[in-house]
């Protein structure tokens, strides 16, 4: 996810300046520093190693659990945060979930930031955010410190992450697929203590890769879970509103949809929320805060081109592929 702050807001009724002739545009423009500074590397190295002892005690948690046929176990969960301090070798078996993980969201980060790079964008080192959650963090992003001052830059920067990362996850799927066990009853909620949601690309995948089974039955490997996890917040990502990923998407399209996206994906969040996973509530109320922090214009609204909008139909299918109503049920 990028930074959703200095980045973009509506075009001004005005004709917008021309920035790459206007002398007093150009030190914003051209005054880039050629790479973040090394304080802000140590910061970044630094989240990531503390990320990384977090997502070993959910991938230890996630290992025990598939070995016990489950798909999460509380117990097992509480269990490694305690292995921390009294046998932190174990840990190593949260490595596979843990490392693959990490390089999902590294890549979506790392899409973000060389998109940047590539538009003369100040933006940080991508930033981990290690949390002791069941999967072990909140995410990444990175800080994006200068305006994006085109339509093709503001999309660039936008697609490039979820785009990256979801071409890591796959394979990564894949190979949790292939060595997924067969559970029965594993998607019902009274034989398990929580139910996680299968996407739609898992459902198409799981019958080619595992005999014809069906994916709410398949308990995937944990590089499969952790697969899961990148497509989850893939999805997210390209939710339509606001700054998020697929909010820049949209609104080098379409400003005028894409703050009609920004009001009605809110309230689609809300409904879900209603009906599936109380969760969505607070994406709701996230997307509804997000709208109130300021932006600044796009001073140079450029066609996109034939490339870009096939790489925005790209990006929808993404999301149709990842996106799940019910990611947790129980």
């Amino acid at each position: 996810m990028s930074n959703p702050f200095p980045d973009s807001t509506a075009i001004t009724a005005t004709a917008p300046p021309d920035w790459r002739v206007e002398s007093n545009l150009r030190p914003y423009i051209f005054r880039v520093p050629r790479r973040p500074s090394a304080k802000s590397l140590l910061l970044a190295c630094c989240l990531f190693l503390v990320t990384l002892g977090t997502c070993l005690v959910a991938g230890t948690h996630f290992a025990v659990a598939y070995a016990h046929n489950e798909a999460v176990s509380w117990d097992e969960f509480m269990r490694a945060f305690t292995l921390v301090y009294r046998n932190p070798l174990a840990l190593a078996a949260g490595l596979p979930f843990a490392l693959t993980l990490l390089a999902i969201l590294l890549a979506h980060e790392l899409g973000h930031f060389f998109a940047c790079r590539h538009h003369h964008i100040h933006s940080s080192y991508p930033f981990f955010i290690p949390f002791p959650t069941l999967i072990g963090t909140l995410g990444a992003f990175i800080l994006i410190r200068s305006p994006i001052r085109t339509t093709r830059a503001l999309f660039d920067v936008g697609a490039s992450g979820p785009l990256v990362g979801f071409l890591v996850a796959v394979p990564a799927l894949v190979y949790g697929i292939v060595h997924a066990k067969f559970v029965p009853g594993l998607a019902d909620p009274a034989n398990a203590g929580i139910v996680l949601g299968s996407p739609l690309i898992l459902h198409l995948l799981a019958p080619i890769f595992h005999h014809g089974a069906n994916a709410s039955t398949l308990l995937l490997h944990p590089v499969g879970r952790a697969a899961w996890v990148g497509l989850f917040a893939t999805s997210l990502n390209l939710l339509p509103a606001v700054q998020l990923d697929g909010g820049h998407i949209l609104r080098s399209l379409s400003q005028q949809a894409h703050r009609v996206s920004s009001i009605l994906v809110p309230l689609f969040l809300a409904y879900l929320g209603f009906r599936f996973w109380p969760g969505w509530y607070v994406w709701a109320a996230l997307l509804v805060g997000i709208r109130f922090l300021r932006t600044l214009p796009i001073y140079n609204p450029e066609p996109l081109g034939s490339a870009r909008h096939t790489s925005a139909f790209l990006s929808l299918v993404i999301f149709i592929l990842c996106f799940m109503p019910a990611p947790f049920l129980g």
